[in-house]
């Protein structure tokens, strides 16, 4: 399914229509029809199963973290290897089992 399958429900309608919405979660699992809302019917929201959430969490972290490792691999900073870090704070690897 792509957005434009879906009705875009004021936020008002969405709170009401909220039980309905996690009946339906409940019933059709991953395959329930999200419950998207938003002002003035502009899709700015979305309510989805949690079994859903799960199985796209890794995904979602992966574009929250994207732009902070496009700014690392731009910095041209030197980095410290984990053993210069281990050292420099007069640990071992046997401190953190790494040995």
């Amino acid at each position: 399914m792509t957005m434009t399958h879906f009705q875009v429900q004021s936020t008002s309608d969405a709170r009401t229509h909220l039980s309905s919405a996690l009946k339906l979660f409940r019933r059709d699992g991953v395959n329930a029809e999200p419950l998207v809302f938003g002002s003035h019917r502009r899709p700015e929201g979305v309510v989805i199963p949690f079994e859903l959430f799960e199985a796209i969490l890794p995904a979602i972290e992966d574009a929250q973290i994207a732009p902070l490792l496009r700014e690392r691999i731009a910095d041209d900073t030197p980095r410290k290897s984990l053993d210069e870090v281990i050292g420099e704070l007069g640990l071992s690897h046997r401190d953190f089992d790494l040995d």
